[in-house]
C-alpha cells in the first residue's frame, strides 16, 4: 500500500513559468550555464547557482553554500517570482516530446515507503552523494527536481487524470528544444481525497529516475525523525516530492556502449573469439536496430553485426544475468577484452538511445571509437522484476524519458511552509 499525499507548490506566476522552469542543473555546460545565467533573471538556476557573479564565494556544496541557496529561494518569494499554493493539491504534468506524451501526477511520496520496499529501486547509489544531497535538503529544505516514479496504471487515478486534462491548462507552453510542458492544479478535496485513496490500492511504486534523490530524502527524513523527541510521522521531512507516471506512459530507452580499441586483435580475430559465445549474423543494411531482447548490434569496419547469445549462456531465472548489457559484459568484453568494470575502465564510453545509432557509426568511424554495441532497450518487465527481487542493474542499462524540468513545482519541508 502506497501513501502518496497532496502538498501546497511553491510555484512560478502563470506569467513567469516559461522563464522560471530549467531543465536539470547538470545538464548544461559551464558555458551554457553562465549564458542562461546572464540572460535570465527569472531562471530557476539562480536559486541553483546564488553565487555566480560574485567574486567571493563560498565553497561548493558546503553548508554555507546551501544555505545560500535557501536564501535565493526566500528571495523569489518576496519578489512573488514563486507563489505557494494555498490548498494541499496535487498536480498534473504532461511533456510532450518526439510526439510522444508522458502524463502524469505530480505529489509527495513517503520516506516509510522506501524503507518498507513499497518504493522500489534497481540502480545503485554512492554513499558519498547521499551524504551530500541529504546535507544539502537539510539546508535547503526544498525539493524543487521530483523524483521520476512509475506504477502499474490505476482506473481511478487514469479517469480523473483524464477528467482533468480537457480543462484549460494553469501552463502549457513550449520551450526552445520544441518540448511541449503542460501543468493542472488538482485541488477540489474529492479529487485529491480519491487519488490519495487510490494510491493506497498500488502495491508497488518503481523509482524510474532519481535514485540519489530519493535516498538522500529517506536518509534526511531518518536523521531528523531520530532527532526529533515529538516525531509524528506527519511532519514534512517525512515525504519528497514525485512525479507518479504510470508505466504505460513512460518510456524506457536503451543506453548504448562504444569501444574505443579491441587490444591486439584485428577484427576477423575479434569475431571469430565472439563466436565461441554469440551467433554472429552479418547484417547487409548500412543501419541495425536490434529488434528484440537478446539482439545485440555490433558495429565495427564500417559493418554491422547481429550478435545473438548462445543457448545456456545466462539464467533465465536471474533477472539481472539475463540483461543484454550483462550478457555482453560477461560473455564478451570481459573475457575477450578485459573489461569488467564499466564505471572505471577508460576504454568503453555510453550513449544514450534517444542520438539513435547514427551517432554511433559516426563515432566508429571518426575513428573515435573502434567498435559499438546498440541495444534493444530494457523492457518495463525486466525493469519491476529486478526491483521487485531486490537487485541492481549494472550501470548505464536505461535512459528514462521523460526529464523534468527543475523549479515548475517546489516542495517545501520548513514546517512554516505547511
Amino acid at each position: 500500500m502506497a501513501e502518496v499525499k497532496p502538498f501546497k507548490a511553491f510555484r512560478p506566476k502563470r506569467d513567469k513559468v516559461h522563464l522560471v522552469a530549467s531543465r536539470s542543473y547538470i545538464s548544461y555546460s559551464r558555458k551554457g550555464l553562465m549564458s542562461k545565467l546572464d540572460e535570465n533573471p527569472f531562471t530557476f538556476l539562480h536559486i541553483l547557482n546564488p553565487e555566480y557573479n560574485k567574486r567571493k564565494t563560498t565553497k561548493a556544496n558546503s553548508e554555507a553554500r546551501f544555505l545560500k541557496v535557501r536564501d535565493k529561494f526566500r528571495e523569489f518569494i518576496e519578489h512573488q517570482i514563486l507563489v505557494q499554493d494555498e490548498n494541499e493539491s496535487f498536480y498534473i504534468y504532461r511533456q510532450i516530446k518526439n510526439g510522444h506524451a508522458y502524463l502524469g501526477i505530480i505529489g509527495c511520496a513517503a520516506v516509510a515507503d522506501y524503507y518498507n520496499k513499497v518504493i522500489k529501486k534497481h540502480e545503485a547509489t554512492i554513499a558519498k552523494r547521499e551524504e551530500m544531497f541529504k546535507n544539502y535538503l537539510k539546508a535547503t529544505k526544498i525539493n524543487a527536481e521530483p523524483v521520476c516514479f512509475t506504477y502499474e496504471n490505476n482506473d481511478v487515478i487514469d479517469q480523473i487524470t483524464q477528467k482533468v486534462i480537457i480543462e484549460h491548462p494553469e501552463y502549457d507552453f513550449t520551450t526552445t528544444n520544441r518540448d511541449r510542458h503542460s501543468f493542472w492544479v488538482i485541488d477540489k478535496p474529492e479529487d485529491v481525497e480519491q487519488i490519495a485513496e487510490a494510491f493506497e490500492s498500488v502495491d508497488s511504486i518503481y523509482i524510474a529516475d532519481g535514485h540519489h534523490r530519493s535516498a538522500s530524502s529517506a536518509l534526511m527524513g531518518e536523521e531528523l525523525k531520530n532527532k526529533n523527541p515529538n516525531h509524528n510521522g506527519a511532519e514534512a521531512y517525512n515525504y519528497f516530492m514525485g512525479v507518479f507516471i504510470p508505466e504505460t506512459e513512460l518510456q524506457i530507452f536503451e543506453f548504448n556502449r562504444l569501444i574505443t580499441d579491441i587490444g591486439s586483435l584485428s577484427t576477423a580475430q575479434f569475431l571469430n573469439k565472439i563466436q565461441n559465445k554469440f551467433e554472429v549474423i552479418h547484417v547487409e543494411t548500412p543501419i541495425f536496430h536490434p529488434r528484440k531482447v537478446h539482439e545485440i548490434g555490433l558495429y565495427i569496419d564500417k559493418s554491422w553485426y547481429c550478435l545473438i547469445p548462445k543457448e545456456g549462456l545466462f539464467k533465465e531465472s536471474d533477472p539481472v544475468s539475463n540483461l543484454d548489457v550483462s550478457i555482453l559484459t560477461n560473455h564478451l568484453l570481459s573475457p575477450i577484452l578485459g573489461i569488467s568494470d564499466l564505471r572505471t575502465d577508460n576504454r568503453v564510453y555510453f550513449k544514450g538511445g534517444l542520438v539513435g545509432v547514427e551517432a554511433l557509426i559516426e563515432e566508429v568511424d571518426s575513428g573515435k571509437a573502434k567498435a559499438a554495441f546498440a541495444h534493444f532497450p530494457v523492457t518495463m518487465d525486466q525493469l519491476k522484476k529486478i526491483a521487485d527481487a531486490d537487485q541492481i542493474m549494472p550501470p548505464k542499462s536505461t535512459w528514462i524519458e521523460p526529464k523534468l524540468r527543475s523549479g515548475l513545482t517546489v516542495f517545501s519541508t520548513d514546517e512554516n511552509d505547511r
